[in-house]
């Protein structure tokens, strides 16, 4: 990429190397968490949409470079890495903005470090209670693939079970339900380059399930005393019923349903995530 289209590089020293971060704009700070887990970041148009007013962090999570590839690949050093970066950007307080995993990962952060957040805009996450909306997501998802799409995706499951599959394999999966992400498969962009690690992907999941079983967000989310807005779209292939849970656990928070929109709301209906964090900040 051009120099500068990321933003402003900033590097954050955690004990097994750097993460990689950019920030642009100017005013109260953001911190933007994309999905995955174990994807290249993705969110450089939804920081694009923020950061008229705000600074918007943004940073490659651990697993991928730029970022270091190693693990532990689990909740609580996601959290520390988050911190590394509000810390290495000079950011006391944020408003934590994440998508998919990063909003699960955004609202593990509150739980963890309240006193880091100014407030929570968690887009059509993974939720906080078990098994947070992932398995009727699988399903809703290969509903809405074609039969080419479904014979191609036993393909890459029989790869996958037979111990045989790439990184490779696991991207033509992804890129195979893409369209299915969206409220309408067959407007749906053209999906980005990505990078993706198995190893992260799997470690991180392999956490989130332990979690789900201490109940680590079902307890404390009910604590946070901060602003919070789910922002979900209604066609979604993560039934609302996960994120409509989810903020009733938080005092005082809400949730929205985006019409017409998917599992990428700031792509079908630019501007309903920040209209999300305007309604959420003073």
């Amino acid at each position: 990429m051009p120099p500068g289209e990321h933003g402003r590089e900033l590097r954050a020293e955690v004990p097994q190397g750097s993460i990689v971060g950019w920030q642009a704009g100017s005013g109260p700070w953001v911190l933007v968490l994309h999905g995955g887990p174990g994807l290249s970041d993705y969110t450089q148009s939804l920081a694009a949409e923020l950061q008229d007013g705000f600074s918007v962090l943004r940073y490659q999570q651990r697993g991928l470079a730029p970022s270091v590839t190693s693990g532990p690949f689990d909740i609580e050093r996601h959290v520390a890495d988050a911190v590394a970066v509000l810390d290495a950007a000079g950011a006391e307080r944020a408003y934590a903005v994440g998508h998919s995993w990063g909003g699960h990962l955004a609202m593990h952060l509150a739980v963890a470090h309240p006193d880091r957040l100014l407030g929570l805009v968690v887009v059509d996450p993974l939720g906080a209670i078990p098994d947070g909306g992932a398995a009727d997501m699988a399903q809703n998802l290969a509903s809405r693939m074609s039969p080419a799409q479904l014979a191609r995706a036993a393909e890459l499951q029989e790869k996958e079970a037979a111990g045989k599959a790439t990184e490779e394999d696991a991207l033509q999966a992804l890129a195979n339900v893409w369209p299915g992400y969206f409220a309408k498969p067959e407007q749906a962009p053209p999906m980005p380059p990505m990078g993706l690690s198995t190893d992260c992907h799997a470690g991180t999941f392999s956490s989130i399930q332990r979690h789900f079983e201490r109940k680590t967000l079902e307890h404390g989310l009910p604590s946070l005393r901060m602003p919070a807005v789910l922002v979900l779209g209604a066609g979604s292939p993560i039934p609302n019923g996960y994120g409509i849970s989810t903020a009733a656990l938080i005092p005082g928070g809400r949730h929205r349903v985006e019409p017409d929109c998917g599992h990428l709301p700031w792509l079908e209906r630019p501007g309903s995530v920040r209209a999300a964090l305007d309604s959420i900040c003073c």
